[in-house]
């Protein structure tokens, strides 16, 4: 009988260790940084955009803050830019693609970040969502999140021929994840 016993008591033994100990979780993402609204992106076309690609000169700048960075106490806010120029319709606000581009933060840092960019429109929002990583600089090798929300009516209105996109003006929350 004592044979018998040991044969099942090592396989219970087991099985109450798993039960009254679970293995520990995961650990979860440190949240490096995140900036909420009101953090925002104007875009400006000259001139405004219309259903036909022409050239045009763009502006973008995107202001984020405030920031909180648990690693980074200064760290309170943030911008980039761009100006350039290219041939756009209103059609090109819709596309998807790849980008990359650097932050400036508050504290003088930069992070590099290099992202998809997956437009939707759901009703007379427009929703931008970058999702990559920070290639180079602070928080380099963290994922990055970033959601752009703003009105789609001109660009629903121009993409059907019947109005024109002079700029277009966002919120932002943006979260970087190690």
């Amino acid at each position: 009988m004592p044979r018998l016993f040991r044969l099942f008591a090592i396989p219970l033994g087991l099985i109450l260790a798993v039960a009254l100990y679970p293995p520990a979780p995961a650990p979860a993402a440190v949240l490096d940084v995140v900036c909420t609204p009101p953090s925002s992106d104007l875009v400006t076309y000259r001139p405004p955009l219309t259903a036909t690609a022409q050239d045009v000169s763009i502006d973008a700048t995107t202001h984020y803050g405030p920031c909180a960075a648990a690693g980074v106490p200064g760290l309170t806010s943030g911008s980039r830019a761009f100006q350039g120029s290219g041939s756009r319709s209103c059609l090109s606000l819709l596309s998807s693609g790849t980008e990359t581009f650097t932050i400036t933060w508050n504290t003088g840092q930069t992070s590099t970040v290099s992202v998809a960019k997956l437009v939707t429109v759901a009703g007379a929002t427009l929703v931008v969502t970058f999702t990559g990583t920070v290639t180079a600089g602070l928080f380099t090798g963290s994922r990055v999140l970033q959601t752009v929300t703003g009105p789609a009516t001109d660009i629903t209105l121009c993409t059907l021929g019947l109005g024109t996109v002079s700029s277009i003006s966002s919120l932002v929350t943006l979260e970087i994840t190690a």
